[in-house]
């Protein structure tokens, strides 16, 4: 019993929490700090969403207005219409869900190779991939940029094509891989063995044991792959210079300086439901994810 009761106590005993008092200070303190959290992250969505309908007036004035004194929901359509959104969320939209079907492929393909083939020098070739993550993202701008825009021997240009967001994502995602992995490993090898006396390859197995079990972690891969393309602007400033082929990142950077400002913090507001909505779907596969490889059997 004593055991029990080790393993399941936290920073307060079961006991204290009996009594009256100590179970009204836990859950007071329990209450106040899930309050205090959740306004220092919800706060700054709701500053955006109204500063989007405020005039131009009120956006700058000092000191700032918490609630707008007189709402201007025209401000949305006109930052819809002006930055043309359409055009860049459609366009951001193609790139992420291209970078998901790349990602999904290759890295899956790498994480059940590294843990289930187990190839000559997998655990070096693993461990120089996980070196890459410590390299800062600025320090391989040039060298990928001068890649995209002369591939070696083929002497093809990618910029301002959806390759050019589509490959480089593939290759710097050496953290999905890691994660793929590691659910893969916690997958006993006697299900492969049993499917590999039914006369399964490693293709099959792959397809009709592996994949169908890793639904959580393909979800927290597919949040990750979504998330990563759309809120990147580096990259994109870099390769895609033509108006045309813009992400919403790049292209409400280049009409800061031509729109009011209420107009384009109401045009933020607008770029941030999809990825918002995205992962209010997904939430559950996130933590799910995340543990499900933390423990074999």
């Amino acid at each position: 019993m004593a055991a029990i009761e080790a393993t399941s106590r936290t920073l307060i005993s079961r006991a204290q929490l009996n009594r009256p008092v100590g179970r009204a200070v836990y859950w007071s303190t329990l209450s106040v700090l899930i309050v205090l959290f959740a306004l220092v992250f919800l706060f700054p969505l709701y500053w955006m969403a109204t500063g989007g309908l405020k005039s131009a007036q009120e956006i700058i004035q000092i000191p700032p207005t918490l609630f707008p004194s007189h709402p201007h929901p025209s401000n949305y359509s006109t930052a819809w219409s002006e930055a043309d959104l359409g055009r860049l969320l459609w366009n951001t939209t193609l790139y992420a869900a291209g970078a998901l079907a790349f990602q999904l492929v290759f890295d899956v393909g790498a994480a059940y190779a590294f843990s289930k083939l187990r190839p000559a020098f997998g655990n070096v070739i693993m461990f120089a991939m996980m070196a890459t993550m410590m390299i800062p993202t600025a320090v391989l701008a040039l060298p990928a940029y001068l890649t995209a825009n002369n591939i070696p021997f083929l002497h093809w240009s990618l910029l301002n094509t959806p390759w050019v967001i589509w490959l480089p994502s593939v290759a710097s995602n050496a953290f999905n891989i890691l994660l793929l992995k590691r659910f893969f490993d916690s997958i006993p090898g006697e299900l492969l063995a049993a499917a590999s006396i039914d006369g399964a390859g490693p293709m099959r197995a792959l397809w009709s044991v592996i994949l169908p079990m890793s639904r959580p972690i393909l979800g927290v891969v597919s949040i990750f792959a979504v998330v990563n393309v759309w809120k990147d602007f580096l990259w994109p400033l870099l390769v895609l210079t033509n108006t045309s082929a813009e992400t919403v990142n790049t292209g409400l950077n280049q009409l800061s300086v031509g729109i009011p400002e209420n107009v384009l913090i109401a045009a933020l507001a607008i770029a941030c439901v999809p990825t918002i909505l995205f992962f209010l779907v997904f939430q559950r596969n996130i933590m799910s994810g995340l543990t499900a490889g933390s423990l074999k059997g």
